[in-house]
């Protein structure tokens, strides 16, 4: 399962998606913004952030054996212009 959006804002983050196993955090586009990992066990609430933040387009990857929902986007105070193209799905 894969979610995508396009954030131009502060406080935008994709819809969550459940990962178990490895996931791909997609990131495009010109832009000054910090975005931010961050896990919840049931998808709606307690979002914490990982400790996964990311300034430039890439492809980034990590692992969580234990499944967990995952959303990622950029957080209030973490956007100053542009736009980020952003992917993040599950193997």
């Amino acid at each position: 399962m894969a979610n995508s959006t396009v954030i131009t804002t502060e406080n935008t983050f994709c819809a969550p998606v459940y990962i178990v196993g490895h996931g791909t955090l997609i990131l495009s586009g010109t832009f000054t913004a910090n975005v931010n990992l961050q896990a919840s066990p049931n998808g709606v609430d307690g979002w914490v952030p990982t400790g996964d933040a990311y300034s430039s387009p890439g492809v980034n990857t990590f692992t969580d054996f234990t499944g967990q929902y995952y959303r990622a986007g950029v957080p209030t105070g973490g956007f100053t212009s542009g736009t980020v193209n952003l992917t993040l799905r599950g193997a």
